[in-house]
Parts: C-alpha cells; sequence; structure tokens
C-alpha cells in the first residue's frame, strides 16, 4: 500500500464562489478542497504564507491564479507542480488524459477508457475521476456518461453543472 504525502502546508484560496483548500507536500500540490457549507471557511485554518518554503508560496500563488482563472472561464495558465502519488498508475494515466480535453467540450466514460486503450473499463475511468486529488485543475468535470446526464462528481453536481456552464459546455 502507498504511503500518503506528508502535508507541509495548507493554504485557503478565496474566491467568490467560495474558500477553496489546497494541500501541498514537498513534491507540490497534493490535494485541492472545494468550498463547503456557509461556516466551513471561518473554520479552516491556513497557515501563514511567510511561515512556510518559498517554493509553496510560489506553488500557492500558481495554484490561486489557476482557480481563479478557471473560475471566470479562462484557461488555467502554469500550474504548480501536481503531487498525484497516491493515484494507481491507471488513475494518473485517466487524469493525464482528462487534462487533454478541452474546455467547453466534453467526453465518455467509455471513449475516454477506450483512447486510453482499456474499452472495457469505463466504470474504472469514472472512479478514477472519483479519485481525482485536484478536480478543478484536472477537469473530471468534462466526463459524462455516453447516454447524456452528468454522471457523477466528487464534490456534487451542482459544482459540476457550475463548471460545464462556466466553460459553455
Amino acid at each position: 500500500m502507498k504511503s500518503k504525502p506528508v502535508i507541509l502546508a495548507t493554504c485557503t484560496i478565496q474566491t467568490p464562489r467560495g474558500v477553496f483548500a489546497a494541500h501541498y507536500s514537498a513534491a507540490g500540490l497534493v490535494r485541492l478542497d472545494f468550498p463547503c457549507g456557509v461556516g466551513a471557511a471561518r473554520r479552516l485554518s491556513s497557515q501563514r504564507l511567510d511561515a512556510i518554503s518559498r517554493s509553496v508560496r510560489r506553488w500557492h500563488k500558481q495554484a490561486g491564479r489557476a482557480v481563479a482563472r478557471i473560475l471566470q472561464g479562462r484557461l488555467p495558465g502554469e500550474l504548480p507542480p501536481l503531487d498525484l502519488a497516491t493515484g494507481t498508475p491507471f488513475q494518473r494515466k485517466v487524469w493525464a488524459a482528462l487534462r487533454q480535453i478541452p474546455a467547453g467540450q466534453t467526453e465518455s466514460y467509455g471513449r475516454l477508457a477506450a483512447a486510453l486503450g482499456a474499452p472495457k473499463a469505463a466504470r474504472a475511468v469514472g472512479s478514477a475521476c472519483g479519485a481525482n486529488p485536484v478536480p478543478l485543475l484536472i477537469p473530471c468535470h468534462r466526463v459524462v456518461p455516453a447516454g447524456g446526464g452528468l454522471g457523477g462528481f466528487s464534490v456534487g453536481l451542482h459544482w459540476k453543472r457550475r463548471l460545464l456552464a462556466i466553460e459553455g459546455a
């Protein structure tokens, strides 16, 4: 079993749509938590940026800019390094493929599985999307069922609808 990365810093990203929490290891951004609940922002503790390493401060600025740009319907620009070590090789392969789906477009779980050389792995693609630790920066919201509908989204269908609408999909 893989060991989880050691979180060195947790920093908040304030947006008009709520407060995101970015968690960093020595290798990069490990996880991005979406806003939840009205009081959650008050309970979320963020480390002072001057108390963490320069690299994490730089990564956090990149993450903050990327989140803001995506929520404005723009391309994210430069991303911080992503620490995806907790993913299986198949999950990391799916996550890489997700980053190739252009903004404003969607792909089906089955077509994505076929493109990865595993045409019978649509459910495994869905599971990899659900395990995506940075669902805004690795756009799993762009994957939908072939028969129509939205499918699932780890942070709620209201966010999936919102993100697809922002992108004009």
